[in-house]
Parts: structure tokens; sequence; C-alpha cells
């Protein structure tokens, strides 16, 4: 994969196979090097452009990339970034996220190869998100910003290209969600009334981090009537607590994004992040019977769930098992009473939070989503 991701990188000098005049675009779709959608072509110059914004050594080894454990070397990196539509800025932001993949908690074999749905999200934070004009605000989730989209989608063609995820050969995902096309946000700090994630995890504000966890597409969360925390959470518990998803029946980690005006909200009353996620663990649950259809199909202990947990029909599960495995962001529009529930894809991966390289990495002390100096 390596070799086919060079020749596209030299392809305008007309290599051997690539005849004179090819529409190369075209020849991308023909050769599988794509997402489906169209690529920028990967022209000498822009390639080793990105090489050098890498640190260049173009053929030294960042990762290897499950689950064809393909080596991601800076040249075919800076390959993959240049045909997603990257600027050269972003190249430290996709190779931090890529890192933070390929660690062993994250279980990107599994990601990659399961018949779930879920793909992996990327949230960043710190300076260099508002430095490369990424969108933590309206329609993040969405369409409009070349930063969130590309970076996304940089990281998805290396999954393809590098990992050998291509739909029915080792991505055996039963349905997809379109976030495997590109599934990539920034937090809005500027907006939150609480300190950035990273910061809550002992980061200093100056850090920039990238945060990765295999999610599936944002659940909304409405709530126009409530000016009170519980309120809202409520709602947010709401989404929650049903069987359908796989923290209900796999636990592992989830993540919530609270929007801006919710946020206000809530902060409004004194509430910290800690708060909001502590009221969140102690009310999103399902009844054991419900999870096991009151073994309506014979007799169910569910091996997937912690040990501890009373499987006794009135027994309560907790969607997620402790605290520590809600991940909270404050992302999205000024305006809106609209939060999401982000599930997770279960007690098989881990999220992952690392810094991007040229940050310090040191951070005050953190105490409730509060620093101290």
């Amino acid at each position: 994969m390596a070799e086919r991701a060079q020749v596209a990188a030299a392809s305008e000098r007309n290599l051997p196979g690539v005849p004179a005049g090819t529409d190369l675009v075209e020849w991308y779709f023909e050769q599988g090097w794509t997402d489906g959608l169209p690529v920028v072509p990967p022209t000498r110059d822009k390639v080793d452009a990105m090489v050098a914004a890498l640190g260049g050594e173009p053929q030294y080894v960042e990762c290897k990339v499950p689950p064809r454990h393909g080596s991601l070397t800076r040249e075919v990196l800076a390959i993959n970034l240049v045909m997603a539509g990257c600027k050269v800025e972003y190249a430290p932001v996709v190779r931090a996220a890529l890192l933070a993949l390929t660690t062993k908690a994250f279980n990107l074999n599994g990601v990659q190869a399961t018949t779930h749905m879920a793909g992996p999200l990327l949230i960043v934070n710190g300076p260099v998100a508002r430095a490369i004009g990424m969108n933590g605000g309206c329609n993040a989730f969405g369409s409009g910003n070349r930063a969130n989209a590309t970076i996304g989608r940089a990281i998805r063609l290396v999954l393809l290209n590098v990992g050998g995820a291509w739909p029915g050969e080792l991505d055996k995902s039963t349905l997809g969600h379109p976030g495997k096309y590109t599934y990539c946000v920034a937090e809005n700090d500027e907006h939150s009334p609480w300190a950035p994630y990273h910061v809550e995890k002992g980061f200093a504000p100056e850090d920039s981090t990238v945060f990765v966890i295999a999610a599936e597409p944002p659940h909304s969360v409405t709530n126009h009537v409530a000016d009170d925390p519980e309120g809202i959470l409520d709602s947010i518990c709401s989404a929650m607590s049903t069987i359908a998803h796989n923290n209900a029946v796999s636990s592992g980690h989830c993540a919530v994004v609270i929007g801006p005006e919710h946020a206000r909200t809530i902060a409004a009353k004194g509430w910290t992040r800690h708060d909001v996620r502590s009221y969140l663990w102690m009310n999103a649950w399902n009844l054991f019977s419900e999870l096991t259809f009151n073994h309506r199909y014979g007799k169910i202990y569910n091996r997937n769930l912690p040990k501890h947990y009373r499987r006794e029909p009135d027994s309560r599960i907790p969607v997620v098992p402790s605290v520590d495995h809600i991940h909270l962001f404050v992302i999205g529009g000024e305006a809106g009473r609209f939060s999401a529930f982000i599930p997770g894809w279960g007690h098989m991966t881990a999220p992952v939070l690392r810094s991007i390289e040229g940050t310090t990495g040191k951070a005050p002390v953190c105490v409730d989503g509060t620093c101290y100096l």
C-alpha cells in the first residue's frame, strides 16, 4: 500500500502504468484509493510540503495501522493529507490523532473490523483549534468547515489506504454511519462556562490536545423549557437510558455534548462539570429485566457487563460503569437549547487523550474542572 501511495504522489510525472493525459481523479477512483469522494491529486510539491510540516524524513514510520498493520510513513501520511484537502498546518493534528488511535487501549483493530457502526470521533482542544480555524460552534458536527472536514477525512483515508479497512473486506460494519467519512470537531471553549476538557484532565490551557473515542453518531437532546440543571440533564439521561446502544449492553465509555445555552443555564446554578457528569451517571440506567427482555429468549447473564453488577430483574444497570466513563464537552452554537448524547462502542475500547507535538504537556492542578495555578 505504501508503494501504491508513492505512485499516486508521482503520477503527474507519467510513471509507467499511468498513461500521459490520464484523468488522475478518475484514476484514483479506479485504484480504490478514495473514500468514495474525489481527492486532491498529491503532486510532489504538495507532498514535500506536508512531509516538511511533519518534520522531514519521509520514510520515518509514525505507526502501524490495523487491521492490515500497514506502515504509516511520513510520506504516506503526507499523501493522504493532500488527497483529503488538508492545509499543511493541519498535519500535526492528524498525526497526533493517528498516534492516539493506534495505541493499544483504543483497539483500532476491533473498531475497524467490527459489525457495529462505531467510528473514531476526534475532538481537538487548545490554541491549535483556533489557530487552524476549526469549528466548535454552529453546525460543528456538520458541513462547511475545511479544517474539521479535511482533518477527519485524512484520518479516514489513512484507515482505508494504510489500515486496509475497506467496506465488505476488513470493515464488516453492518450499517456504518456518516461520521465514517469525517468525524472531527473542536470544543467551543470560548463560550463554555467551564474549563476545557483537556484542562479538566490535567493539561495546561496553552496546551493543545486530541481526544479520540469510538462512537456512534450524536443523538440529539432537545429541552426548550427547563431553567434548572436537573430538567436539562433529565432529558440527557432519557436519551442515555435506552437498551438499544452499545453502552447499555456492553458498558464502556461515552461522550456527552452540552450546547452552550444549556451549559450557561446549568452553570448559572453553580453546577460544575463534575456535578453534571455525576448527575448523569447516577440517573442514566436501565433495569436488568429490560436489558434481558425478561429472559423471553432464555436465561441471559450478559458477560459484557461488569461482574459486580447485580443481575436481578429490578437491578439498576448504569449506562456506564463510573463518572469517569462520561466524557463531557461544550460544543455548538450560542443559541439553541440542544445537547447530544454520543454512545461509544462498549468495553472493547478506551478513549485516548494525547497532546499535540510542540505543546508543553505541563499542567496546573485541576479540581472539578477548575484550575488552580
